[in-house]
């Protein structure tokens, strides 16, 4: 069974960035549609973006377009989300997404 980690998130200030990693173990990312949810305290996980499979073509929610960039790199197998211009809103936890399969997730906290 494939395992999810992520890695990469923190506490950061309004406008600042972080990159968010997505690994695999059991299986190889390179294969499969990948996406990032996020969910905040209190309310329900949300797509935020995703990439596909074959072309790596890519989604955004509407309220990251323009400052979120997915990516995928085939050579170490890894999935980035890039998160620029950050929000408080943007504060919840994000999650790596395989099919039925979830990592743990990692916090961002957005906070001046």
């Amino acid at each position: 069974q494939p395992r999810l980690v992520e890695s990469g998130g923190g506490l950061v200030q309004p406008g600042g960035s972080l990159r968010l990693s997505c690994k695999a173990s059991g299986v190889g990312l390179r294969s499969y549609a990948i996406g990032w949810f996020r969910q905040a305290p209190g309310k329900e996980r949300e797509g935020v973006s995703c990439i596909s499979s074959d072309d790596d073509t890519t989604f955004y929610e509407d309220s990251v377009k323009g400052r979120f960039t997915i990516s995928r790199d085939r050579a170490s197998d890894t999935v980035y989300l890039q998160m620029d211009n950050l929000k408080p809103e943007d504060t919840a936890i994000y999650y790596c997404n395989l099919d039925q399969f979830w990592g743990q997730g990692t916090q961002v906290t957005v906070s001046s």
